[in-house]
């Protein structure tokens, strides 16, 4: 299947007034760098299970270092690891999204129309792994923190692009919802 020509790698805009559809421009997590602690106590909990089962002194019992090791797995990378898998950002043509949460899911939303601004945020660590935090803010709502995004400059760029785009399409559209002038002789003819 063939796509569409473009100009300059941008897709074509529709026809003034004509609805838009929505498009994924990309959808992330945060920087998977929080998982290395996690990861790290999953292996040691396998290993020190896999060494001393067998070979523990006389009061305890094989099934009190499974227990504990899974106690250990469970709240020490288990839950770090659902948190950073709930969390979700996603792109469209139209708006920001953050979705979060693991028993219940919670969203928020700023759109590209009404325009926001982006902040971005890098630590020494962050700037290392080449992530960063985006703050988006419109004035209006509660500012939206998009925290540790990876290629935190290519996601700059998108929605810097996006913003551009959607208030050039908003303009475009309000200007052709209103009717053009009357010629002079026009208005007098009437």
């Amino acid at each position: 299947m063939s796509q569409p020509p473009t100009v300059g790698g941008r897709p074509l805009t529709p026809a003034p007034g004509a609805p838009t559809p929505e498009l994924r421009v990309a959808k992330f997590r945060g920087h998977a760098r929080r998982l290395v602690w996690p990861a790290l106590i999953l292996v040691a909990s396998a290993g020190a299970v896999g060494y001393f089962y067998g070979n523990l002194p006389a009061p305890f019992e094989n099934w009190m270092l499974v227990a504990a090791a899974a106690v250990a797995v469970f709240f020490l990378a288990l839950l770090p690891f659902l948190a950073w898998w709930s969390r979700t950002y996603t792109i469209t043509t139209r708006r920001v999204i953050e979705r979060y949460g693991m028993l219940s899911t919670h969203r928020r939303e700023l759109t590209h129309v009404r325009g926001y601004t982006i902040q971005v945020r890098r630590g020494p660590l962050q700037r290392m792994w080449g992530a960063g935090t985006l703050v988006l803010s419109n004035a209006v709502d509660e500012p939206l923190r998009l925290v540790n995004i990876p290629s935190v400059g290519l996601v700059h760029e998108a929605l810097v692009d996006q913003v551009e785009v959607s208030q050039i399409l908003a303009h475009r559209d309000a200007q052709a919802l209103t009717p053009p002038p009357l010629p002079d002789g026009a208005a007098s003819a009437r």
